[in-house]
């Protein structure tokens, strides 16, 4: 037969069943779009990061840092040699950026919060003055002229409510030495400045005496003279500094000496990898949404197949090949899969728009969207290969239907009698993956991980294949519990839910892939929030805890004032912080200042002292066991400014997430330190005298703490609570994601339940004309979805659970001892899932009510 003619018949067949077609379209729409959504906004992110650093670091020929981030920076007396040697190195301009975090107050008295966007103060430099010509342009008032005037980013201004003449106070380092007043006395904008980004701009000398030491500086800019390339300054301040510090070729540099073409470059490729790791995330739970929607694909292709029957018999009858009528189903599939992506796509532009609306706050920067050809590309391209795979069974299946099938009144799928094979297969893969799974609880660290991997890939396999053998059974079961009030309506019900158990099984998986993540990730969420309450539990017998509400560490001024102003405090101790190195590598040392850390933290000695020596240091077991160390072993670190400290080993402790795995004796922690202003405290915790109640303490505590920032005071409930509320947030964000799915699951239900209802037209008809009600007929719509889902999300949670316990038991490796089963997800799980059959039903079930008995009897 000509394809000229296969295409006619495609294309009338498509048109003839347009809610069909529509509901078929629309599961590839949910996953393209979230395709092309994820492209897009990433792109648009890219793109608006890259005009930023576009302008980052503009007019400066070479730039010199530090070459490690924990460094205090480039020392002053380097800066001086470079001023020196301005005229035979080719130095036009040099200056000297003078800089440092800090948090400003708003409106209320309270730290402006930035989402995760620097907070920092600068010097001001005149334009005419400047290296860096980074447009800052002052939109009102004026430049600051004196000490304690300061212009700030209008962006900061509008959040902070601060407006030129407004005072305020400003908090250096982590925003808890304590404040200064300053006043505002202009606004500008800079186009580098992102959504939460804050900028208090001091003049040049108040910069210099806030963020340097009189040692170390920040970073030099500096131009080019007349007939200098960057390049050729860049090589002659690299040998100057070599010279300097005699360092060798293979030698690690203690400076980067960098071009102002290459500074760029280095930022934009960090925000890259941060981006591109976004990408792959929401690309992954796009995957899963498409792997959701490719069974919900191949379910409505198995069906269109099964119903059109009589329809591509009766065209072998006429001529057509095989080739033909495979052909003819694949040519629909594709038109699906076309119309899907470039539906997907638009749908995929507006989810894009919506996350950059809901991300504006976060300090990502704000652009026009850039809707590139790799997102137009990817959406087509997924939705027409996601569909001509799902049809592609449903196509072959077709092709070889006899033309004896045009004689016969109907056909139907095929049913249980198929099953064997795959369910043997199944069942092979199934007793793999749970041998995987054994082997991945005995076994420790990435390969447990690894062996976690494949068994989770088997058994879902294992389940696709062995869930139509499991539907009749199961389905069935459920369908006698839940029948039992509805009597021969539900019995109807799950007559019709188990007909055919290949379509009740795909309908179901599609909801058993979401759910199996959202157990998992649950199961990981609750254990790690069982373990914050552990170890906290375990380990902090202090009354109250202060610490930073940025999460970050604090000036040690405030452990210093805690320590003093609290007169009902029986023991006060600061756990100071630096970084240090060790073999190479960054690790974070603390120690205790102030009263026994036994007054108040639980540390269960395994050998040595509980007291920890000046020029000593207690470890944790793990440290002990990872790196083969005892008491009276000497180990030697590095601080960020080069100096050499040896310690000895005092004793081992029992793991104390609480606590950390270092605690080195104060001597030893001052000489580890840069500066004494450099300092830093993490937390404070507080013991109470006996007898003072807990208001008293805490409203001692309260005003000790409160001319500064971002001090705040908590008990052990609400410290908990502040590290178990982000994970929330996190899997809060994760469900979100893993919405997508769901939805599609739900879909699919629909989808299923629709096309069933018009191929059971005759049987509904023939119920109504022998008495059954439209309220009847609705109902056996409902139970038949609810037994559906419920049968899905037993799935999801047995398969749920059989991979996220060992995955969470695996994780005791890196420290997660604490395992917890997320009960009351499992219920609201099961529970849900019933609700969503019953959703999903609503519009298969009144449509169904709505069959006229005598039309559908005689079609």
């Amino acid at each position: 037969m000509a394809s000229s003619v296969i295409r006619k018949v495609s294309l009338r067949s498509l048109a003839a069943h347009k809610l069909r077609l529509v509901l078929t379209v629309f599961s590839v729409v949910l996953g393209t779009s979230f395709v092309a959504a994820a492209m897009i906004f990433t792109a648009t992110v890219q793109g608006s990061f890259n005009n930023i650093f576009d302008n980052v670091a503009r007019g400066v020929a070479v730039q010199v840092s530090a070459s490690d981030p924990q460094s205090p920076g480039v020392p002053v007396d380097l800066v001086d040699q470079l001023r020196d040697e301005r005229g035979n190195l080719g130095i036009d301009r040099l200056q000297v950026n003078y800089s440092g975090p800090l948090s400003v107050a708003d409106a209320e008295g309270a730290a402006v919060q930035t989402g995760g966007a620097p907070s920092e103060g600068s010097g001001y430099i005149p334009s005419d003055q400047a290296v860096v010509t980074d447009d800052m342009k002052i939109v009102q008032g004026r430049a600051p002229e004196a000490p304690g005037e300061v212009i700030i980013n209008t962006s900061a201004a509008e959040k902070a409510g601060l407006t030129v003449g407004s005072t305020t106070r400003v908090a250096l380092g982590a925003g808890t030495t304590p404040p200064m007043e300053v006043t505002v006395v202009g606004l500008y904008d800079l186009p580098t400045a992102t959504g939460g980004y804050v900028n208090v701009v001091f003049t040049q000398e108040q910069a210099k005496e806030l963020f340097s030491d009189g040692e170390y500086v920040r970073f030099v800019d500096m131009s080019a003279a007349p007939g200098v390339s960057d390049t050729q300054l860049r090589d002659r301040i690299d040998a100057l500094i070599n010279q300097i510090d005699g360092e060798g070729p293979d030698a690690k540099p203690a400076f980067k000496v960098r071009t102002g073409d290459q500074v760029r470059e280095d930022q934009k490729a960090e925000v890259a990898t941060f981006l591109n790791a976004f990408r792959y995330i929401l690309l992954a739970f796009a995957a899963i949404g498409l792997l959701v929607g490719t069974f919900i694909i191949y379910n409505t292709f198995s069906m269109i197949v099964a119903q059109r029957n009589r329809e591509l018999a009766l065209l072998r009858a006429i001529g057509a090949s095989r080739k033909n009528v495979s052909r003819s189903v694949l040519l629909e599939a594709l038109l699906v899969g076309i119309l899907g992506g470039a539906v997907g796509l638009g749908l995929g532009v507006g989810i894009a728009a919506l996350m950059q609306s809901l991300t504006a706050s976060s300090g990502l920067p704000q652009g026009g969207l850039d809707v590139g050809w790799q997102a137009i590309v990817a959406a087509i391209f997924v939705g027409v290969v996601v569909t001509l795979l799902s049809a592609w069974i449903p196509a072959q299946r077709a092709a070889r239907i006899p033309p004896v099938e045009a004689m016969r009144m109907s056909a139907a799928e095929p049913g249980a009698g198929s099953l064997k094979g795959r369910t043997i297969t199944g069942a092979v893969f199934g007793a793999v993956g749970v041998l995987a799974l054994i082997g991945g609880i005995f076994v420790s660290g990435v390969g447990a991980l690894l062996l976690i991997a494949l068994a989770a890939v088997l058994i879902i396999v294992a389940v696709v294949l062995g869930a139509p053998a499991l539907s009749q059974p199961v389905v069935g079961g459920i369908g006698r519990v839940l029948q039992v009030p509805f009597g021969t309506v539900g019995k109807l019900a799950r007559t019709n839910a188990i007909r055919n158990p290949r379509r009740s099984a795909a309908t179901a998986f599609a909801l058993t892939i979401g759910l199996v993540l959202v157990v998992i990730i649950g199961s990981l969420g609750a254990s790690l929030k069982g373990e914050i309450d552990s170890s906290i539990d375990e380990s902090i017998t202090a009354d109250f805890v202060v610490s930073s509400n940025s999460g970050g560490p604090m000036s040690a001024t405030v452990g210093d004032v805690v320590g003093k102003e609290v007169p009902d405090a029986q023991t006060t101790v600061a756990f100071d912080v630096v970084m240090a190195k060790l073999d190479g590598l960054d690790v974070p040392l603390s120690t205790a200042v102030g009263g026994p850390v036994s007054d108040v933290m639980e540390i269960d000695m395994i050998t040595g002292q509980e007291q920890v020596p000046g020029d000593g240091m207690a470890i944790s077991q793990q440290v002990a066991a990872t790196r083969g160390w005892g008491v009276g072993d000497e180990v030697t670190f590095t601080s960020t400014t080069g100096v050499q400290v040896p310690v000895t080993v005092s004793g081992v402790y029992q793991n104390n997430a609480a606590l950390g795995e270092w605690l080195i004796g104060n001597e030893a922690f001052d000489k580890l330190t840069p500066t004494p202003s450099s300092r830093m405290t993490f937390v404070v915790l507080v013991k109470g005298k006996p007898g003072v109640s807990q208001d008293a303490l805490r409203e001692q505590l309260v005003q000790a703490v409160k001319p500064f920032l971002v001090a705040q005071v908590q008990d052990k409930q609400e410290f908990k609570n502040s590290f178990t509320s982000l994970i929330d947030q996190m899997l809060a964000t994760l469900y979100a994601l893993l919405g997508l799915a769901l939805v599609i699951a739900v879909l699919g239900i629909i989808n299923t339940l629709a096309l069933s209802v018009v191929e059971r037209r005759q049987e509904i008809g023939m119920l109504r004309a022998i008495g059954m009600s439209r309220a009847q007929v609705r109902r056996t719509i409902y139970l038949e979805s609810t037994y559906i889902a419920i049968f899905g999300a037993l799935l999801g949670v047995i398969v749920g659970l059989a991979i996220g316990l060992p995955l969470v038991h695996a994780m005791r490796h890196w420290g997660l001892e604490t395992l917890v089963v997320p009960w009351s997800l499992i219920v609201i799980t099961l529970v849900g899932s019933a609700v969503v059959g019953v959703i999903a039903a609503v519009w298969p079930a009144v449509s169904a009510a709505r069959t006229k008995p005598l039309e559908a009897i005689t079609e």
